[in-house]
Order: C-alpha cells, then sequence, then structure tokens
C-alpha cells in the first residue's frame, strides 16, 4: 500500500469516527470551551522524489519526509520548538484547513495550490498555551521551494524524511520537570535538531495509527531542549 493510500485511509478513519482512543493522558485534558482558543497545524506529507512513496509495513516508507519548522527564539509561546507550520484560527478563517494552509503559506512560503488537504484529525489540548489544535493532514501533490518568510517568527523551515523519524537511533524519550511535575513524552533527533513536546507526540501518535511505527528504546532519555 502507497504511503498516499496509509493516509487517506487515516483521514477517512477520522471523519467516520473510527480511529483507535490514544492512550497518552495529554489528549484526555478538557480545556474550559469559553477560554481557550482555537488553532490548527498542517501535518504536509511529501514525496523525496518522483519516486512513489511506498510503505512496507512495520518499515517506514523510503521515500517520504514531512514538512516542519523552527519556530524564532523570541517567541512568547513555544520559542524555539520544533513545530508542524500553523497557528491561530483568525476569525477571517472559514475553517481550521484554511488557517492551517494560510499560516503555512506565511511561514513557509510554500504555494498552497500544490497541496492535497485528506482531512482533519480530530483536535488536541495544548494546554501550556489553552488552545485546542486541530491536525490538518494534507499530501504535497506539488511540492513547491520553502524557505523562512519572516525570521522574527521562524528560525528555519525544513523537510525531514519520514524513515529518519522513525530511525530507532534517532529516538528517544524527552523529559522535563516544570512545577514540580516531570513530562515525559517522545522525541526525535533529526536534522540537528530534537523534536519534542506537543509536535512529537502528534508525530508518534500518527506514525502508530498508520502502522508505521517501528520499536524503539524508550528508556534512551534525554533532557528537553528548553
Amino acid at each position: 500500500m502507497s504511503a498516499y493510500r496509509d493516509l487517506v485511509s487515516l483521514a477517512r478513519q477520522a471523519a467516520e469516527g473510527t480511529l483507535a482512543a490514544d492512550p497518552d493522558p495529554r489528549w484526555a485534558v478538557r480545556l474550559d470551551p469559553d477560554k481557550c482558543r482555537n488553532a490548527a497545524v498542517l501535518m504536509l506529507f511529501g514525496a523525496l522524489d518522483p519516486v512513489p512513496a511506498v510503505s512496507t509495513k512495520p518499515l517506514a516508507p523510503a521515500q517520504l519526509d514531512v514538512l516542519l519548522i523552527e519556530r524564532a527564539a523570541t517567541l512568547g509561546n513555544h520559542p524555539g520548538q520544533i513545530a508542524f507550520p500553523g497557528g491561530t484560527v483568525d476569525p477571517q478563517d472559514g475553517s481550521a484547513v484554511d488557517a492551517a494552509l494560510r499560516e503555512a503559506v506565511e511561514e513557509t512560503g510554500l504555494e498552497a495550490d500544490g497541496v492535497e488537504v485528506l482531512g482533519t484529525l480530530p483536535a488536541l489540548p495544548l494546554t501550556v498555551s489553552n488552545f485546542m489544535v486541530t491536525p490538518v493532514l494534507a499530501w504535497w501533490a506539488s511540492p513547491s521551494p520553502v524557505s523562512v518568510v519572516d525570521y522574527a517568527e521562524s528560525a528555519q523551515v525544513f523537510r525531514v524524511p519520514v524513515r529518519d523519524l522513525l530511525d530507532p537511533d534517532n529516538r528517544y524519550t524527552a523529559t522535563r520537570t516544570r512545577r514540580g511535575q516531570t513530562y515525559r513524552g517522545p522525541a526525535f533527533r533529526v536534522n540537528g535538531v530534537v523534536v519534542w513536546g506537543f509536535t512529537a507526540a502528534l508525530l508518534d501518535r500518527i506514525f502508530t495509527e498508520l502502522g508505521w511505527a517501528v520499536a524503539w528504546d524508550a528508556q534512551r532519555v534525554i533532557p528537553a531542549p528548553v
């Protein structure tokens, strides 16, 4: 089965409400709907080159990547963290999909016409900044050049091979102690950076849902880069 079909199938399950419940307790947190803000992120997968992206489960697709950004260190929320393109759903946005695409264009300069939106996944709480975040799953049908548009917003824009993210040698458990509580979650060391927190947890969940996950040693612990 191609990676594209895997992603389409995942989007269909989300639309039908048949995704398996995630055991991560962070997703069970309830935010006050009258106080939290809505946001959206673009999970944009695409082929590394013209060779079809093929998934030979349980191995990672060999010719597939995903678009990520490094947030500017001067930002008030999540400074310096690796993230999916995205941001707040503004009043002029017609939907979470519109917001995710708009933010991705503003942050990376990609051409939205080349993006095929496959669907949305259930919104997830990001408690530290009081957001309900809708992941927008998409396929890069016609990739366009990407780069930092505004260095006040992003430090770098890059495409990471999915195979590198799933390589057990690149996977860790990141820990961070805050207000007397220690956070533990999945992390990926790729492209000279560490992906952790909300983005890493979402990637980890998606890879498991897709059946692409490869066994890794969760006892390999690193401090979260904060």
